[in-house]
């Protein structure tokens, strides 16, 4: 995010945009810090000041009534120009979360963005209604804290910076054990002696918080966040943004709940279309108010939008990709181990569509018989509370009298999706005959979360965000369909499995011979482009050199050069590190691996994790790249700025400061999308993990996919040796 302070915006004649004037009279501001409330003319003066940095355009003069309890104060806001939302939607804004304080699931259905003056009574007390509704859809949303210190609090500022230094000294959980200390202190004033003695109470390093408050090292930060307030029309804390849509003042919690509601139904939907739960906040604020950081108008610039990016083509699911989906470990299934075509369903309890398809899929176990088999994953959706419950009591029936129990509890929960409070799963066990209380502690201590919690990660991986999705022998079937829809695939791959099985495959091993090379992320084309009929031929050659300042170990002068793309929040990238370790000490100087960059968009942070370990190397080396990789790998889910900067510190020999600025600079950003295009250049088409491996000195490759296990890594690297040099 750019942290630089504003210029006052601009209307796009060059014009100024003034605000109505607002009356203070029959207003109630009860529930809203607003500059409004302090002392007129004085506030006035204040908000022209406003620390000297970002100012309202002007300030109009102040008049006040006698005998008026309440002034009427005019002051002009910097705002864009603004057109009502278009019928049937709700006014939003793009409100940035990056790179600030979060509490709540990185994909929640709903985010919500505070702007919060911690010396504001009526931020303070806001705080138990957050405390409420955070109770109250845990898991379905998160919490993301802006800093909007008002002119007239002295001592807000300051407290903001001291809470900054607290996170960047602990993260998240700094962050908020500060803030909370700060608001058992408020309304008290924040000097410099208060802060420190929070600060010891929270167990920051004292000193550096001291050095941070005496240097303002972290006052860009908070610049930032009212400069963004600011460009959003923000005129007081405190102030929120559901999934970009205003709220404020400290609003009781049924305010807040009505607008959740709405937005947790409106992702719900946009979930079953096939938006992934993480792209949510991104396809509901998109089209939202908002200036774009990045383009601040000077004093010569009338601040006329830059012409829209030329539209790309839309990209949509490869119909005819295969995709490896392992059956891992025991699942519940109908239909033999030997059928021909496996059908793995991933589904959510609560979900109406997976509701909808079960007499489709009875028709399709009755067509096909045991050529079919159906197996089951859990993709319990956020926002269906009983969803997750049920799936821990349909695998506590699995786990304790296999797959005749298991869907014996499927059907009766599907019958019944409205009423699945704890109790009744447990009633339901009983009457089948279950040990009940096994199921209800199941229910209530998420007992099979590690399954649950896997299961969720593959359908992700692969695209599969939404309920019902299905994968029949590897390719790829969204949503509640016809029997048609499954008829023509079934049929299709029921073909190619007689003709695996003329040429000598076993029955049994048909569906891993099928899926063995099959993708690992999602695979797309253009709209309107043909599908690729078939995988790609493993015996093509590609065209692909190895850049010379890539990071690589193993060999200094190997026969064989591996190129491994990969993404750092890749779970199969993360799987086949122990069996490239090995592949390095079994060939020993023969083999050397060189690290190429493919972030995937729907991980958020992989493509900044790459940046960050670029930099890393940059100052450092390989070696300690390698140490920063094993830490990326080591913690796929917390690669956020702050963590990555931790990480550098953790590895020593970083200067992190200089790694922060080349993040903020995007020094690195162009060099993982040039090892992106080399791929597309090659004209390959790959998920991750990819792996190129050829001879060294030549740049005719052959392409090796997904995390294979370490006898494909052999058969490669023995062919690749057995060619002339």
């Amino acid at each position: 995010m750019d942290r630089r302070s504003p210029a006052p915006a601009r209307m796009a004649d060059g014009g100024r945009r003034t605000a109505d004037r607002i009356p203070t009279e029959g207003r109630d501001l009860s529930g809203m810090m607003d500059p409004m409330r302090s002392a007129a003319l004085a506030l006035a003066l204040a908000l022209a000041g406003c620390g000297g940095e970002t100012c309202p355009d002007t300030v109009e003069p102040v008049s006040v009534s006698a005998g008026s309890e309440t002034p009427h104060v005019t002051v002009t806001l910097p705002s864009e120009s603004r057109a009502p939302a278009p019928p049937g939607e709700v006014e939003r804004y793009r409100v940035p979360r990056d790179y600030a304080p979060t509490r709540g699931p990185l994909d929640a259905p709903v985010t919500l963005v505070a702007f919060v003056d911690f010396e504001c009574p009526f931020c303070k007390r806001a705080q138990a209604t957050l405390d409420a509704l955070e109770e109250r859809y845990a898991g379905r949303l998160r919490v993301v804290f802006r800093h909007y210190p008002l002119p007239f609090h002295q001592g807000a500022r300051p407290a903001a910076e001291a809470a900054m230094e607290a996170y960047a000294q602990g993260g998240d959980a700094a962050f908020w054990r500060f803030h909370d200390l700060l608001f058992a202190e408020s309304p008290n004033r924040f000097d410099r002696d208060t802060l420190l003695r929070i600060g010891r109470a929270a167990q920051l390093d004292v000193t550096a918080l001291e050095r941070a408050l005496e240097q303002g090292t972290h006052r860009s930060a908070v610049e930032g966040d009212v400069a963004l307030a600011q460009r959003l029309g923000v005129s007081g804390t405190p102030s929120f943004f559901l999934n970009g849509r205003m709220l404020s003042g400290a609003q009781p919690v049924a305010r807040f709940a009505e607008v959740i509601d709405d937005e947790l139904a409106r992702a719900e939907r946009l979930v079953e279309g096939g938006v992934a739960p993480a792209a949510l906040y991104a396809t509901l604020t998109w089209r939202g108010h908002g200036v774009d950081p990045d383009r601040v108008p000077d004093d010569g610039d009338a601040g006329d939008p830059a012409p829209p990016p030329p539209r790309r083509a839309r990209r949509v699911p490869d119909p005819d990709a295969v995709y490896r989906v392992p059956l891992d470990g025991p699942l519940p299934q109908r239909g033999p181990d030997d059928a021909l075509v496996t059908i793995v369903s991933f589904s959510d309890f609560q979900c109406p569509f997976c509701s909808r398809v079960l007499p489709t899929l009875e028709q399709v176990a009755q067509r096909y018989g045991q050529d079919v088999r159906l197996v089951w994953m859990n993709n319990p959706l956020p926002f269906h509370q009983q969803a997750r419950p049920a799936a821990n009591a349909a695998l506590e029936a699995f786990a304790q009298r296999g797959d005749a129990a298991f869907w014996d509890m499927h059907d009766r929960i599907f019958a019944n999706q409205r009423t699945l409070s704890p109790d009744f799963l447990e009633q339901q066990a009983r009457e089948l005959g279950l040990d009940a209380a096994a199921v209800r502690r199941a229910v209530d201590q998420d007992t099979h979360a590690a399954t649950i919690d896997a299961q969720q990660r593959l359908a992700r991986s692969l695209g599969a965000s939404g309920t019902p999705n299905f994968f029949i022998n590897g390719r790829n079937l969204r949503g509640a369909q016809p029997f048609a829809a499954f008829e023509a695939l079934i049929d299709e791959e029921l073909a190619k499995a007689r003709q695996r099985v003329a040429q000598g495959t076993a029955r049994a091993q048909v569906y891993e011979e099928t899926i063995r090379d099959g993708a690992t992320s999602p695979q797309t084309i253009e709209q309107g482009a043909p599908a690729a009929r078939n995988r790609p031929d493993p015996d093509q050659v590609y065209t692909l050199a190895v850049p010379a300042d890539a990071p690589r170990r193993g060999g200094r002068r190997p026969e064989v050069v591996i190129q491994e793309f990969a993404d750092f929040q890749c779970p199969f990238c993360n799987r086949v590190q122990p069996t490239l370790e090995s592949l390095l000490q079994e060939f020993g100087g023969r083999v050397q691996l060189v690290w190429r960059d493919y972030p995937l968009p729907f991980h958020q942070n992989a493509h900044e994790a790459a940046e960050a370990a670029r930099e890393v190397r940059r100052q450092a080396g390989d070696e300690a790249f390698w140490r920063y990789h094993g830490l990326l790998f080591a913690n796929p889910r917390d690669l956020e700025r702050p963590k990555l900067l931790d990480y550098a510190r953790q590895i020593g020999g970083v200067n992190v400061r200089r790694l922060e600025r080349a993040l903020e600079q995007d020094r690195h950003a162009q060099a993982v999308d040039d090892d992106m295009q080399a791929v597309r250049d090659a004209g390959a088409r790959i998920g991750t993990p990819s792996f190129f491996i050829g001879r060294r000195g030549s740049d005719q490759v052959r392409l090796l996919q997904g995390a294979q296990p370490i006898e494909a890594f052999r058969t490669a690297i023995q062919r690749a040796l057995d060619e002339s040099p």
